[in-house]
Formats: C-alpha cells, sequence, structure tokens
C-alpha cells in the first residue's frame, strides 16, 4: 500500500483503501491514526485529546464509513461491518442491504446537522453516557481499547494493567493539561478491568 493515499480520494475510498489492506480489519482508532499518517486533508490534523476534535474526527470517519457502506451495498459485492472496535469488509451476504437502512446509527451519522450543531458540552454528555452502555464482553473490549491493550501483544496480568492505568492518568491528567472526562473514562476503564482480571 502507498504511505501517502491519493489526496483526490473522498474519505470513503480512502478508508475502503486502508480496509482491502487489512483483511482482518481495523479499529476507528487504527483507522484514524492510518489516515492521519498518510496525510488525509478529510480530517483535522490535531490532537485527539480535545473532545471537540475528538468528536469530529470520529463524526467524519463514522460519516465516510456508512457511506462506503451503502455504496458497497449497491455494488453486492463485499459488505462493510462497522464498530469502534473493528471495521471489516466481509463476504456480501444478500438481504444485509435492507436491515442496515434501518440503523439508527446511520441516521445519525448521515446527518450533517449532528456534526455542525454538537458542542463541546454535547460532547462532555456523549462521553459521560458511553460506559453507561457499555456491557458485558464490549465493555471490556473497550476498556482494553481504551488502555492500548487490546492487541494481545503482550500477556495481560493486572500489574500490566494497573502499570498502564497510572501511564495514562499521569498523561491525562488535569493538572497536566489533561481532560476531567478522559480521566473519568480512564478510571471507569480500570474499574472494569480490575473486575475481569483479579
Amino acid at each position: 500500500m502507498n504511505s501517502d493515499l491519493d489526496p483526490a480520494l473522498d474519505l470513503s475510498d480512502q478508508l475502503h483503501e486502508l480496509l482491502c489492506g487489512a483483511p482482518e480489519g481495523l479499529s476507528e482508532y487504527q483507522l484514524i491514526q492510518a489516515l492521519k499518517a498518510r496525510h488525509s486533508t478529510h480530517i483535522p490534523h490535531l490532537e485527539l485529546t480535545d473532545k471537540l476534535v475528538l468528536f469530529r474526527t470520529h463524526f467524519l470517519v463514522f460519516n465516510a464509513l456508512y457511506r462506503l457502506r451503502d455504496q458497497l451495498n449497491g455494488e453486492g459485492t463485499v459488505q462493510l461491518a462497522i464498530s469502534p472496535l473493528c471495521v471489516q469488509l466481509l463476504p456480501h451476504t444478500p438481504g444485509t442491504a435492507a436491515l442496515s437502512e434501518l440503523d439508527p446509527l446511520r441516521e445519525y451519522y448521515l446527518d450533517l446537522s449532528n456534526l455542525r450543531d454538537t458542542t463541546e458540552k454535547d460532547v462532555e454528555k456523549l462521553l459521560a453516557s458511553f460506559w453507561t452502555r457499555m456491557q458485558g464482553s464490549e465493555e471490556k473490549l473497550a476498556a482494553l481499547e481504551l488502555f492500548g491493550l487490546h492487541s494481545g501483544s503482550q500477556p495481560l496480568s493486572l500489574a500490566v494493567i494497573k502499570q498502564r492505568y497510572r501511564q495514562l492518568v499521569s498523561q491525562h491528567h488535569p493538572d497536566r493539561g489533561g481532560s476531567t472526562s478522559r480521566l473519568q473514562s480512564i478510571n471507569k476503564a480500570m474499574e472494569i478491568l480490575q473486575r475481569y482480571y483479579s
């Protein structure tokens, strides 16, 4: 794959190119990092520690992913599975296109007024409600992803998790320019992971 994406390509096409090169799928975070590394002009090149930048980047990527999914459904060649933890191209299954059109998330991300009208206060509410919506193994995966420990590259133990927790708290503490809501998310993730690894 080229180190630079064609700047003339739409964001959906750039994401399609990245996903074609990763048959096992990529997380949203990996897609954003790949777009930044390849100098995509379609997303903000600012730190994701700012809540509004994080939301806008997330929204632009998911808007493009849902547009890509609609396009691929129309072609009937492959289908696109969309989740923050894994975005993946899968073999086409007849009948899935109609189901995906009833997806409320699709409606949300394809409505650009949600991007335009969302304020920083709205983003704080969304972040606060994120963990309450996570249940079962999804919450564990989300917590591991937040900690950057989801790749399975190292054996996980409570000691490894606590070490990563201390690093993240130090990095994102409001006294060091971090955000309170991010620190709350890190604390919540630690609480979740302690239940699974104690």
